[in-house]
């Protein structure tokens, strides 16, 4: 038993004196590299909703929801789910904005309306959303701008996609698109 011990040792001293070579390293000189080309882009370009672009969004959903005599809360994410912008109208139930929050959520991630989210799962055709902790209730949109989702609104209460649209529809002036339209 000790002169296994002592041969292992003996081993794994000369081991620990060999000189090693980082991984990186040796891929780096196994792997040949390849040739710049222009075609590579390496970045993209993104828009971004501001914080002033959210504000109206929240003061235009409110507007039309006054003009319609009803009680709305909202949500403005921007394209990563930051949460931007939240207002809830006096007399809007406690919830009322995390039900927002929780729409728009839904509407960023499936890059659709959340109605649509929401006949997929009654008709059983995708019952993922229930089980990915979304919140597949009317009342959200995503905001795409030249074919890209820059964010999404939720609105909790009444008729909140028409709500949402109408908002977006005008803060953007028309620039921004969404499958509800």
């Amino acid at each position: 038993m000790k002169k296994i011990l002592i041969v292992s040792g003996a081993i794994t001293g000369l081991m620990l004196s060999l000189p090693v070579q980082p991984h990186a390293q040796q891929q780096a000189r196994s792997v040949p590299a390849r040739p710049a080309t222009s075609d590579v882009k390496a970045t993209r370009d993104i828009k971004v909703i501001s914080s002033a672009g959210a504000r109206a969004l929240a003061d235009a959903c409110s507007a039309w929801a006054e003009q319609n005599k009803q009680i709305v809360a909202m949500a403005i994410l921007d394209w990563g789910g930051n949460l931007i912008e939240s207002h809830a109208m006096e007399g809007a139930p406690m919830n009322s904005i995390d039900t927002a929050l929780l729409k728009a959520k839904s509407a960023l991630r499936w890059r659709r309306p959340t109605s649509e989210t929401n006949k997929m799962v009654r008709s059983g055709e995708n019952l993922a959303p229930t089980f990915m902790r979304d919140f597949p209730q009317p009342g959200a949109l995503p905001i795409m701008v030249n074919g890209q989702v820059i964010g999404a609104m939720g609105v909790s209460g009444a008729d909140g996609e028409k709500c949402a649209q109408a908002a977006i529809d005008a803060v953007f002036n028309a620039q921004a698109t969404s499958s509800a339209r």
